[in-house]
């Protein structure tokens, strides 16, 4: 069955996750350990070893198809990428990428419903009706909206008792398959899982069915549950609140403005075929990244994929976002007084992944935030103890287009939303003006490497990442050269990118003032 989502791009307070992590995923857990554990050069020969046996092809209609064998072990992880977020969106559709994502696991025509050509004609009055019944409530006709509303709850209970819940998910775990999952973010949405070897026709019938045939029944009753995903993240969450302003202040164009989720009048206002029309504008064949990852032939995935996938008609190419976000001139600040501990964050704004700084911010941010040994923690938390915790993150709200370097801490009893400010902007100014030392910068490029071959040990994590490279970079093998730009960043690039980015008119700043 489908898993809830998962959110752990950093060790962060439940509070912060809830409201910052809605668009990404868990990483998953190592099938087994094909990893050398010794130094960098010894990873070197292994990564070479990876990338001769990792095969591409694409489909006349677009699909592409990235393959990699590992036969120790019977199993597969598959990975569809759908190159598709919450940027995409149209505006007033907000949240209908993470909409459509809940939906794609509610079956085809043949699966999950017992009648197709009833639910059918059932799915298309509930429409009608739920359209009469806005109507009537714009006009401000409640008695008539109530009847309406009666009307449309006795039918979609009709339609509930033909569909069959979570077929879907019930025949993938039945067939020994797990990590049923998705994930929709700012840039992309995907879809997982992983199955026994014997089992390869099996996904791509399923997998090919579902996107070829879907039908996007139980869509009121998921509005619902969005919305209420909307209120409890958001609504109901001082700090889901924020990171929604701090967001809107921080880019005034580009669409990382918006929230994945999206704004609860445009949920209220998506319409099933709103959901279709985004669905046949880019979950098209040229549009969609396919990894496979595990005990697999290549030659036998061809096959079988130009059966099933080939199938797919040839589509246009989907708009790409063309909003470029203006140069920052000053400082921007947005402040909430809300019934909350009292939170500070702040940002700045940096290129995007393909950046030849890029490794470069990934160690600066973490030589500040990653975890307890950072800088911010040590000197916010463990040492002045203005701050309850402290940390950052890189690549926010996502990095396929420039994005933000954003820093946060929870003030701590007895202390003020300006001491935190003052301790924190201390750390900033360190960085931008005194080397760091070696020792240190080795630290976070040993975590950070061993985070990344975590990545590519795991199956899934490994089809994960050879997907999204190949996705924003244009070729996976972008993947196997982040430890080498990772060992070449030096104290003096992060000293320079330190000053480029912590300007002050570069930077944005989000307080949460308690009201008691």
């Amino acid at each position: 069955m489908r898993q809830l989502k998962q959110f752990s791009w950093h060790t962060l307070i439940t509070s912060l996750c809830i409201a910052l992590l809605l668009w990404s995923v868990a990483p998953s857990s190592a099938v087994a350990q094909r990893l050398p554990q010794s130094n960098a050069q010894s990873i070197q020969p292994y990564l070479d070893r990876v990338i001769e046996k990792v095969s591409e092809f694409r489909l006349d209609n677009g699909m592409n198809f990235i393959v990699l064998e590992r036969h120790d072990a019977p199993v597969v992880s598959f990975m569809t990428y759908a190159d598709v977020g919450g940027i995409d969106e149209p505006d007033g559709k907000t949240g209908v990428a993470h909409f459509l994502e809940h939906l794609a696991f509610k079956g085809t025509t043949r699966i999950g419903t017992k009648d197709y050509d009833t639910e059918k004609q059932l799915l298309n009055q509930l429409d009608e009706l739920a359209a009469q019944r806005q109507a009537a409530l714009a006009a401000g006709n409640a008695e008539k909206a109530q009847q309406l509303n009666e009307e449309f709850q006795q039918l979609q209970q009709k339609a509930q008792e033909i569909a069959i819940q979570n077929e879907f998910g019930q025949i993938v775990e039945k067939s020994g398959g797990v990590g049923l999952n998705a994930a929709t973010s700012a840039d992309f949405t995907r879809y997982q899982y992983s199955l026994p070897s014997n089992k390869l026709e099996l996904w791509m019938s399923l997998e090919s069915e579902r996107f070829l045939d879907p039908v996007f029944r139980e869509f009121y009753k998921e509005k619902d549950v969005i919305l209420e995903e909307r209120r409890w993240r958001t609504d109901n969450s001082p700090m889901g609140q924020l990171v929604e302003a701090f967001l809107d202040t921080a880019f005034t164009t580009h669409p990382y403005k918006r929230p994945i989720i999206g704004y609860t009048e445009d949920l209220l206002n998506l319409r099933r075929e709103d959901i279709r029309q985004f669905f046949s504008t880019y979950y098209v064949p040229n549009n969609l990244t396919m990894a496979i990852v595990g005990d697999v032939n290549p030659q036998q995935v061809q096959e079988l994929a130009k059966v099933y996938f080939g199938r797919y008609p040839s589509q246009p190419e989907p708009p790409e976002v063309t909003a470029t976000e203006p140069p920052q001139t000053e400082t921007r600040e947005v402040s909430l007084s809300l019934d909350s501990e009292p939170w500070y964050i702040e940002g700045f704004h940096r290129p995007s992944l393909t950046h030849p700084d890029n490794a470069v911010y990934d160690m600066m941010v973490a030589i500040l935030s990653n975890g307890r040994t950072s800088r911010l923690y040590k000197s916010l938390v463990e040492q002045q103890q203005v701050a309850l915790s402290a940390g950052g993150f890189n690549g926010f709200p996502g990095d396929k287009y420039p994005n933000l370097v954003m820093f946060y801490a929870s003030t701590a009893s007895g202390h003020t939303l300006e001491e935190v400010e003052t301790s924190l902007e201390a750390e900033i100014e360190k960085i931008k003006t005194e080397p760091v030392a070696e020792k240190d910068l080795n630290r976070v490029k040993t975590q950070a490497r061993a985070a990344l071959l975590r990545q590519l040990d795991s199956n899934s994590g490994m089809a994960n990442l050879l997907a999204e490279y190949q996705a924003k970079t244009g070729d996976w093998r972008n993947l196997f050269k982040r430890l080498d730009r990772i060992a070449a960043v030096t104290p003096d690039d992060i000293l320079r990118v330190a000053q480029e980015t912590f300007t002050l008119d570069n930077k944005t700043i989000g307080r949460l003032k308690s009201m008691n």
